[in-house]
């Protein structure tokens, strides 16, 4: 099988094709190194080898910076950009230039120094998700900030430098082109039919039934239909909602549930890949946008990029979405 498939949001397009799965070596094994328990900066004892922690879930009249906590943010000791000064724009000739203002926070997600998310507890897991939601409330109160993405690399080839169990998040100065082109997509299609695109999709979904790897009361999982990567899976709500952050805490146990069902699903299929998920929320002063919806998209490292994708934009799946819906929903 060979076609393309325009991505409804983005009009980004996909290639879907299923012999390119028969090459050899097409789905890559990549090892998921575990560190030294007794040296890993995250795990309980060691404490002093992180920056002092900005919030953590812990005991009462517990010291900070001890052992003790259940989940636990910290700035990043190497961050990407620097939380002090003043957001400069100038010109740079014909070039426009921005000074590297930004957040960049680890948020340790449990002292257990070799579980995945499906290894842990229920309530360590709300936990997890809960921190999300209470830093953004926290940081989108700094005016310099547009947009915030949280975002998790587990395992060294999707990114992770560490193997204990971590998100980062990163406040940005500007919005991601990315997101920019899903603001841009989602409101072309509430202009033309005065619905948000990703309710619509929920509803399609649900109707077809041929790409909902699972769902409950609150949320859905699924396969989108022009998946850019094998086993691609995007978690969204199903109560139209533009903001993470306005997430209700009946709503938050019924995330980590459905979080823990598609990480099993993915580490039994998959024979525990590297994997990255990322948290797509709207701009930190966009309040409200009625055409946009919050959801996380979760990517499998199976394949690499090459030349084509970086040259066109395309990329090309070796995995119907359909089929993997299939394989993922009956495991």
């Amino acid at each position: 099988m060979r076609e393309f498939r325009r991505d409804l949001i983005t009009g980004r397009w996909i290639i879907i094709s299923t012999e390119r799965a028969k090459r050899p070596f097409a789905f890559m094994k990549y090892p998921r190194e575990i560190d030294d328990v007794n040296t890993c900066p995250f795990c309980w004892g060691n404490e002093r080898f992180t920056p002092p922690e900005i919030v953590a879930y812990r005991p009462q009249n517990t010291p900070k910076n001890t052992p003790g906590w259940q989940v636990r943010t910290i700035p990043n000791k190497y961050p990407a950009l620097r939380v002090e000064g003043e957001v400069i724009k100038s010109a740079d000739g014909i070039y426009d230039k921005i000074t590297g203002i930004g957040a960049h926070e680890v948020i340790i997600e449990t002292p257990y120094h070799d579980k995945d998310l499906y290894q842990l507890e229920l309530n360590n897991v709300i936990d997890i998700l809960r921190m999300y939601k209470e830093r953004i409330e926290d940081l989108k109160r700094d005016i310099r900030f547009e947009y915030i993405l949280i975002f998790k690399n587990c395992g060294k080839y999707a990114g992770a430098t560490l193997s204990h169990p971590h998100s980062q998040l990163i406040a940005l100065p500007m919005i991601p082109i990315i997101i920019k082109q899903e603001l841009d997509g989602a409101k072309k299609y509430y202009e033309f039919k005065e619905r948000c695109i990703y309710c619509d999709i929920i509803n399609e979904e649900l109707k077809t039934n041929t790409r909902v790897v699972t769902e409950n009361e609150d949320f859905i999982a699924l396969c989108p239909y022009a998946s850019r990567f094998p086993f691609e899976v995007w978690v969204l709500p199903k109560r139209h909602d533009p903001m993470y952050e306005d997430i209700q805490y009946n709503e938050l146990k019924n995330l980590a549930s459905i979080m823990k069902i598609i990480n099993k699903k993915l580490n039994l299929a998959l024979e525990n890949p590297p994997y990255n998920y990322l948290l797509h929320t709207s701009p930190l002063k966009h309040n409200n946008l009625h055409y946009y919806h919050w959801h996380i998209e979760i990517i499998p490292k199976l394949s690499g990029i090459g030349g084509f994708e970086w040259g066109t934009g395309f990329y090309i799946n070796p995995v119907e979405p359909e089929e993997a819906t299939k394989f993922l929903r009956e495991l």
